[in-house]
């Protein structure tokens, strides 16, 4: 832990009703110090809900930033901690599911705003229309069920009328809301789908902690002129030149670090640690 630290003894309130506190906590207590406390019946199903009755408000960033807000306003802290995960096709591989975890940290006595990040395609994200409670258990196999929870509904799009039967951890509570929801179908299928909520859900808790680390490595890095945490990169320059050809790349060349306080800016080159592109990754040696 920093000894200069600006975290050091102070309450960082967490805005989480799902547990998150449970790997969140550990990291910024044991790192900077920080004391992490949990508001007491703080809604964030209010800021979106991945089961879609609640639309996320803005982006992920923005949703994260509201939720960090709205803890210090009840809170009157000076602190606050925030996550958001989102789930989506990987960028490059449609057919993987991948998870793009951040946790924010705001700090009103710095005007701090620090956020870590991790993607990953470490997610059981996934969903099914199912007919009987025998191709609900097969899928339910398929996701890691019963230490992942499952979420049934009625159809998938949030309608008046659409049931919704969140956290279910037993194969007995599968099988019974499998055949209400069924009972009550009108076409004799239902939606089934991973319950992506963290204290269902112990991978993607783990890309939690991975962000969180994330966040932490930000904070420890401070501006060369100002001392200011969260001394990070802005912008990435490609062209690494290719080992055979030396024709530039879509690699990353350098990269640029600026300070969000006073503004300075460092350019880094061969951040990655190599000074040549493998001639695969180049465009002209392998077309």
């Amino acid at each position: 832990m920093p000894k200069d630290s600006l975290f050091t003894n102070r309450i960082a309130v967490l805005a989480t009703m799902h547990q998150k506190e449970k790997v969140i906590a550990p990291i910024l207590e044991a790192e900077l110090g920080i004391k992490v406390i949990v508001p007491q019946d703080f809604n964030t199903d209010a800021f979106g809900t991945f089961t879609r009755e609640i639309k996320r408000p803005g982006n992920q960033i923005e949703a994260a930033r509201l939720k960090a807000q709205k803890a210090l306003e009840l809170t009157g802290e000076t602190l606050a901690i925030s996550s958001e995960g989102s789930f989506a096709p990987h960028p490059d591989i449609p057919f993987i599911s991948s998870n793009r975890e951040i946790v924010i940290l705001l700090d009103k006595n710095q005007n701090l705003e620090i956020i870590g990040e991790e993607f990953s395609t470490e997610t059981n994200h996934n969903h099914i229309v199912v007919e009987n409670s025998e191709q609900a258990l097969k899928f339910a196999k398929k996701v890691g069920f019963p230490e992942h929870g499952l979420v049934v509904m009625l159809r998938e799009l949030p309608q008046n009328n659409n049931e919704v039967i969140k956290g279910i951890v037993s194969e007995e509570k599968l099988i019974e809301a499998v055949n209400f929801m069924i009972k009550n179908s009108p076409t004799g299928k239902i939606h089934l789908e991973t319950d992506m909520r963290a204290m269902y859900n112990p991978t993607r808790m783990k890309n939690i902690a991975k962000a969180t680390q994330n966040l932490v490595s930000k904070i420890n890095s401070r501006c060369p002129k100002c001392s200011t945490p969260g001394f990070e990169i802005t912008k990435r320059i490609q062209g690494l030149p290719c080992a055979l050809c030396y024709t530039p790349t879509s690699l990353t060349l350098a990269v640029i670090h600026q300070c969000q306080k006073c503004g300075f800016s460092q350019e880094k080159t061969f951040p990655n640690g190599i000074e040549y592109a493998d001639p695969a990754q180049c465009m002209y040696c392998n077309p």
